[in-house]
């Protein structure tokens, strides 16, 4: 009697798998691990080309040795620190040699892989970092870096990984066993140079962007006839100041060392109207909600807000900001930020740590004070006057003291029309700076994966 086929049927909460599939017998591995490689390569096993290291040494209490640790999300081998023997505690740890393949069994799960650098060469490790000498006659050490950065590969290390939910190690026996795709190295040759090709242009338009970046400085010290005083650095000895030169008697740095030729400075207290308003003291909260709650860590450098939408736990109409509100962050690492508010953002507060002033339009455009107050001149200013007990600081009042170099409204239109096309070429060399890496990501997984 001939036995029937056996057809595949797809069942919802029971899973099939055939012998002929069973190299182990971790049932999480079996149903996570569902990568389909590209059948035009030969497919070996991990331990075909990585051999574990087994050069152990014995540490020395009066001997110095390097440390490395392995960053998350491919983030590269690091060095952690340079320890004297007797403080360490394990005493038979490995030694680490160029060119190896480490892995980090707690965080392999997140990306944690890398090869050891020339500057790494000696150090030390536990037995929680498992090194391998690469066969380079197999695999180029580019390739495999590439395998361990895709989505696939994370995916199966985590297969690879049991135990509580914090401290999860990889199965080190498992992960060589399993099987990945490995072309000629002709063939690793040309797909690691494609990939490069696309990140050097993505390096190149990065580059690019940056150099605007700095033609903005250069275009506005130009345009409001800067000179700024390169001598003036931090000068040591006895510095004499005239009393009419200060505002404040807990400045340490007092100088102002932009001057323009062309225009005047006014004080920021001459451009605006009415007084200056703290935000909101309340708790943000993420929910569903029509009015959001501008924070410092929202305000991004480049004048926009960042993705993450926080929810104020009460909303106090006093605080609600209008068209072209202007806002000045007062305190911590931020202190002098700034952002412009468009009612394009949507209807919003601002928090406490947020002082907000109203423009006078008579006198100045604010997108001009805002392209302004990202400029040298005034970071100086926020740097020579913040206080730095505790945490920088600079209060709502102090502020109005700020000197602005104020052009007329025709110079500034033509400085802010400048700087908004400017910033769009940068913006978009940026954007197709991102385009090339993930085209350098999506084509290496092509070459590789089923889709």
């Amino acid at each position: 009697m001939k036995l029937k086929t056996m057809q595949k049927i797809e069942h919802t909460y029971i899973n099939f798998s055939s012998f002929a599939l069973l190299e182990t017998w971790s049932v999480h591995a079996l149903l996570e691990n569902k990568v389909s490689y590209n059948e035009k390569f030969h497919l070996a096993r991990i331990s075909e080309f990585l051999t574990k290291s087994r050069k152990i040494i014995s540490i020395e209490d009066e001997i110095t040795y390097k440390r490395v640790t392995v960053r998350t999300n491919n983030g590269g081998v690091k060095k952690r620190n340079i320890e004297i023997g007797k403080n360490i505690g394990t005493k038979n740890q490995f030694i680490a040699r160029t060119g190896q393949f480490i892995i980090s069994k707690i965080d392999a799960r997140n990306g944690a892989f890398g090869i050891i650098s020339d500057e790494l060469d000696g150090a030390i490790v536990t037995n929680d970092f498992p090194l391998f000498d690469v066969d380079k006659t197999k695999i180029l050490s580019k390739f495999l870096l590439l395998i361990t950065t895709t989505k696939e590969f994370i995916n199966f290390a985590q297969s690879c990984s049991s135990g509580t939910t914090n401290r999860q190690r990889m199965d080190i026996d498992l992960f060589l066993n399993q099987k990945i795709p490995l072309p000629s190295i002709l063939e690793q040759e040309r797909i690691v140079r494609a990939y490069n090709e696309k990140i050097e242009q993505a390096k190149l338009l990065e580059q690019q962007a940056g150099n605007l970046e700095k033609m903005i400085e250069v275009y506005l010290f130009e345009k409001l006839g800067i000179n700024r005083d390169e001598e003036i650095k931090d000068k040591k000895g006895l510095q004499l100041f005239n009393f009419s030169q200060f505002d404040r008697w807990d400045i340490w740095v007092n100088k102002a060392d932009s001057i323009s030729k062309k225009y005047k400075f006014l004080k920021f207290g001459e451009i605006i109207i009415g007084k200056p308003m703290y935000g909101a003291n309340v708790k943000g909260i993420k929910t569903d909600s029509d009015t959001r709650y501008i924070r410092i860590t929202d305000i991004n450098e480049n004048g926009t807000l960042g993705e993450e939408f926080v929810s104020p736990e009460i909303v106090e109409e006093k605080y609600l900001l209008q068209e072209n509100d202007f806002l000045i962050a007062r305190s911590g690492n931020t202190v002098g930020k700034t952002f412009l508010f468009k009612e394009k953002f949507g209807r919003a507060i601002y928090a406490g740590y947020l002082v907000k002033y109203n423009i006078d339009f008579n006198k100045v455009l604010p997108e001009y004070i805002l392209e302004y107050t990202k400029s040298y001149p005034f970071k100086q200013w926020i740097q020579s006057n913040q206080r730095i007990a505790g945490q920088p600081n600079i209060n709502g009042q102090e502020y109005l003291q700020a000197p602005i170099i104020i052009p007329p409204l025709e110079i500034q239109k033509e400085i802010v029309s400048h700087l908004t096309l400017q910033k769009e070429q940068i913006k978009q060399l940026q954007i197709n700076a991102e385009r090339c890496r993930l085209n350098a990501v999506k084509e290496f997984e092509n070459e590789i994966f089923i889709k």
